[in-house]
């Protein structure tokens, strides 16, 4: 690895600019060389702000740069596909924003491009890289908590502007896809098995039609459920409970750790119902998009397969298609 990998941003959306962009130029394998904008004077004036090298007008003029190893493509959820496929024929690896698809049949596009292209496409999950959640794992791997047998998970937040992409149900809007799907890859993550059925309940905006809310029961083989409610028009919270036969451990930021101060796990025995017998573990400081980046960069530098690649994102997708199916048929759907 005698340099680092040479990044291209696809377009200037808020997640970009404002928190996966400063987080990658932190780190030592990822170098962001260039932005693009469908209007020229957006690229340059994010590039100037961010000290971006080189700024396009267009999403063509970037994939076109032979100087550009990978995309970061933080786009809406309904362009995820189509440019990262466009980025791939360009010969471009590709870190794609999630969801990474609107259905586990569009992101099977992707698996097919990326081995006849021979790059890499992966789904921004960036919690599975922060040490709060490898911690999680360990614990459970060692038997802190007994048998694991459910997780609670609640995700909120409040945002009623109809013209924010995440109110827009025609273009990929909505709770489940935004921020439900944490839930889902979270539990996937720590209980390492995949869901045999689900359950759904959506509440749907009466003008914009995107699910501001939905509730989910998942069953997991040998009787272990995941149980989460997200919203996007409820106060801002985030919280997951995750029980054992003899303990259980409770992650404070789960989702949004912050990157300046300390995460914190609660591991509890329930020996006592005021939890004084709680036990507080801290983990260093962390951004997990530093460390996506760096390990997106690793995989392509060192010419090895992603810890998680396409099947991974397929089999989160699977479970999100089941669950709209279950809110229209109101019945246990198997992803």
């Amino acid at each position: 690895m005698s340099r680092p990998l040479a990044w291209g941003v696809l377009s200037t959306a808020k997640i970009g600019v404002e928190t996966v962009i400063p987080a990658m130029q932190k780190g030592e394998l990822s170098e962001i060389r260039a932005i693009a904008s469908r209007h020229l004077t957006t690229a340059q004036a994010a590039a100037e702000r961010l000290g971006i090298p080189q700024a396009y007008g267009s999403y063509e003029e970037l994939l076109a740069d032979p100087a550009i190893d990978a995309i970061y493509n933080p786009l809406p959820n309904h362009l995820h596909v189509p440019w990262t496929l466009r980025a791939l024929e360009a010969g471009k690896h590709v870190l794609c924003e999630k969801p990474i698809a609107l259905t586990a049949d569009e992101a099977r596009q992707l698996v097919e491009a990326s081995a006849r292209t021979g790059r890499l496409v992966a789904e921004a999950f960036m919690v599975r890289h922060h040490p709060q959640w490898l911690k999680v794992r360990d614990l459970i791997a060692t038997g802190r908590i007994g048998e694991t047998r459910a997780i609670g998970t609640l995700f909120s937040y409040f945002l009623t502007d109809p013209s924010n992409v995440r109110n827009q149900a025609d273009i990929g809007g909505g709770g489940l896809y935004d921020i439900g799907c944490y839930a889902i890859n979270t539990a996937r993550f720590v209980f390492g098995d995949e869901p045999e059925r689900v359950i759904g309940l959506f509440d749907r905006d009466p003008a914009m039609r995107v699910d501001r809310m939905a509730s989910a029961l998942a069953a997991f083989p040998g009787s272990r459920h995941l149980t989460f409610t997200c919203a996007t028009q409820a106060v801002p919270y985030q919280r997951v409970q995750i029980l054992g036969t003899t303990g259980r451990i409770e992650i404070e930021i789960p989702f949004n750790a912050q990157p300046d101060r300390p995460s914190r796990l609660f591991v509890d025995d329930g020996g006592d119902v005021t939890g004084k017998n709680i036990e507080v573990i801290e983990l260093p400081l962390a951004n997990q998009y530093t460390l996506q980046g760096d390990a997106f960069s690793r995989a392509v530098l060192e010419q090895r397969p992603l810890e998680w690649g396409m099947a991974d994102s397929i089999a989160n997708m699977r479970v999100i298609d089941a669950l709209f199916r279950s809110g229209e048929s109101q019945r246990w759907e198997t992803p």
